[in-house]
């Protein structure tokens, strides 16, 4: 906790997007040591935690991302549907559909006057609308299921750029942690 407070105490540039801490690039190790009071120990340590909470963001996020890439398709198909029954209803001509019943098992039904459609909202909710009502509850998931999806993809790439900035990071401060017990090996006196 005292190395996350000190990291961020030393960035004062750092942003967030959605809660995602942004991560800031080290030019000068030793300055963001010294600045921060953590050994290198303590800034390794608090790189990688940062970088497991990168992880299980990034889980989260695609998860959602996943949800939402099947539920598009969703909608869009019962846009169709509902089109083809509004236009079904003004040619006064009957629509035949199969339906599944139940898993494997499908039934043939003839739909003469659709003048309202039932649209299962989830958790055990089914609700009945007018074609107009259902195409306008419809498109606007749609749109605002598009919409997510945009925001997830750029929240996405933000958090890529996290994970990468904090990577690269790891690998200054252990090259310099590295470089520096050379240069401490070089200036001892060797024993013979």
């Amino acid at each position: 906790m005292a190395a996350a407070a000190a990291c961020s105490s030393y960035t004062s540039e750092v942003t967030e997007r959605r809660g995602i801490p942004a991560a800031s690039f080290v030019q000068d190790v030793q300055s963001y040591l010294s600045q921060s009071g953590l050994d290198v120990n303590s800034a390794l340590a608090f790189l990688q935690e940062r970088l497991q909470q990168y992880r299980v963001v990034e889980m989260k996020l695609l998860a959602q991302q996943r949800d939402l890439q099947a539920k598009i398709p969703d909608i869009e198909k019962c846009l169709d549907i509902v089109a083809t029954l509004q236009a079904k209803k003004d040619s006064s001509e009957a629509l035949v559909a199969d339906f599944e019943v139940s898993e494997g098992i499908y039934s043939r039904a003839k739909i003469e006057d659709a003048e309202s459609v039932c649209l299962w909202l989830g958790a055990n909710v089914m609700l009945q609308y007018s074609c107009e009502e259902a195409t306008a509850l419809l498109q606007t998931n749609w749109e605002n299921a598009k919409a997510s999806l945009e925001v997830l993809v750029a929240d996405l790439q933000f958090l890529r750029d996290q994970v990468t900035i904090t990577q690269v990071t790891t690998a200054r401060v252990y090259n310099w942690d590295v470089h520096q017990r050379r240069l401490r090996q070089a200036t001892t006196p060797k024993e013979s």
